[in-house]
């Protein structure tokens, strides 16, 4: 089965390229340029040790690239991925559309739904967030098959040495607010004050100047700069995963994918819980793990393994539970047979006309179309006009009542 994944940023590119390196598919990857696409060393990081052919493709040489594909992975944040799928819904033959999340998605949302309408199948990591995806999808009447993969991440690995180091797998966006990112900043110096003999990593994603799948505001490095006390054991890295969790005694994050590799690397974990647990922190998934804990834990070096009852319905069932490349398979052979017909989506007001304008949003700059200039030279003002009406009516409205 030819598996061509399409991807833009840090995240989804590991992701993809990992979710493509199994040895039952044919597997390969693009990177499409997009203003967020991974740096060329945050790619050699991301598809380091495995086996996937991986060249860049522009938007504008993209359908020439997806010809011959049995599959195509959609692994891109929702405007990126909708323009994508919308591309290899346009090959004749078409090729199986496939999409997903590349880590944690409890608790799943209707927008990450919506974008991957126009997909075949919708790969999930835990037998949890099947049920919930599932759910949500009745709820909002979208028909969508959804299918069990093992997380990359989450795969065990051998033995290792025990390590010293104690990991923080920063996030871009969680938490969000200057104040709470200082918070962590702080708890981090801490730690590194408690133990002078031992390092505190911060795990950073990319290098300045490089993009990550969300935009960071308030990074940690700046923050530890307006900081006077920092002491020499806490240093920065931009490390692989695998190469900081080799000499981490354990791993500290509020809600990162990288508590679940370091888990299945025997690694103990921290899921900081400083500022609550809510879906905007993306740390209800770790409800019952036994993996929450104040900073007061993350200080003196208290961690934890994740509790067993927890593990089998979160990212780590049986492989054999695996149900993504069967789907795919009989997907393929409908397709083979005739039986595989376009996804039936909403019918898009204005037409291609609006396809050019979420184009034009999705990639920016990278979109060298003429319907994609014009769009952004007639959308934008038009855009805001709206944006104008709407926060008057807000206003009026609220002055009525």
């Amino acid at each position: 089965m030819k598996v061509v994944a399409v991807a833009d940023t840090d995240s989804y590119v590991k992701w993809a390229a990992a979710l493509v390196a199994d040895r039952r598919v044919d597997g390969s990857l693009l990177v499409l340029e997009t203003e967020l696409a991974v740096s060329d060393s945050q790619l050699r990081s991301a598809v380091s040790g495995l086996d996937v052919p991986v060249r860049r493709v522009p938007y504008d040489r993209l359908r020439r690239a997806l010809v011959g594909a049995e599959v195509v992975l959609v692994a891109a944040r929702g405007p990126v991925a909708r323009v994508v799928a919308r591309v290899a819904g346009r090959l004749s033959p078409r090729p199986v559309i496939v999409t997903g999340l590349p880590g944690i998605s409890i608790p799943p949302t209707w927008l990450a739904m919506h974008f991957r309408r126009e997909c075949d199948l919708f790969v999930l990591h835990s037998h949890r967030e099947v049920r919930e995806f599932e759910a949500l999808a009745g709820e909002r009447g979208i028909d969508q098959r959804f299918s069990l993969a093992s997380l990359p991440f989450a795969r065990a690995h051998a033995a290792r040495a025990e390590g010293t180091d104690l990991v923080f797998a920063a996030q871009a966006i969680v938490p969000r607010e200057r104040t709470e990112r200082q918070r962590i900043a702080r708890i981090l110096v801490e730690a590194a004050h408690a133990d002078r003999s031992r390092r505190v990593v911060l795990k950073l994603r990319g290098r300045p100047g490089e993009h990550e799948t969300h935009r960071e505001f308030d990074t940690y490095p700046d923050l530890l700069a307006q900081m006077g006390d920092v002491p020499a054991n806490l240093v920065v890295s931009y490390a692989p995963m695998r190469e900081a969790l080799a000499t981490a005694e354990g791993l500290v994050t509020v809600s990162s994918t990288a508590a679940i590799e370091a888990a299945a690397w025997g690694v103990p974990v921290i899921a900081l819980d400083e500022f609550g647990v809510a879906p905007e922190l993306i740390n209800l998934v770790f409800e019952g793990s036994g993996l929450l804990r104040p900073s007061a834990d993350v200080v003196a070096r208290r961690l934890a393994h994740p509790d067993a009852g927890w593990l089998s319905d979160n990212y780590f069932h049986d492989p054999s539970d695996d149900t993504w490349i069967r789907a795919a398979q009989d997907l393929v052979e409908r397709r083979a047979r005739g039986e595989l017909p376009p996804r039936d989506v909403p019918r898009i007001v204005g037409g291609r006309a609006h396809e050019a304008w979420d184009r034009r949003q999705a990639l920016g700059r990278n979109d060298r179309s003429a319907g994609g200039r014009l769009a952004g030279v007639v959308g934008t003002p038009i855009r805001a006009v709206l944006g104008t009406v709407r926060r008057l009516r807000g206003r009026l409205s609220g002055s009525a009542s």
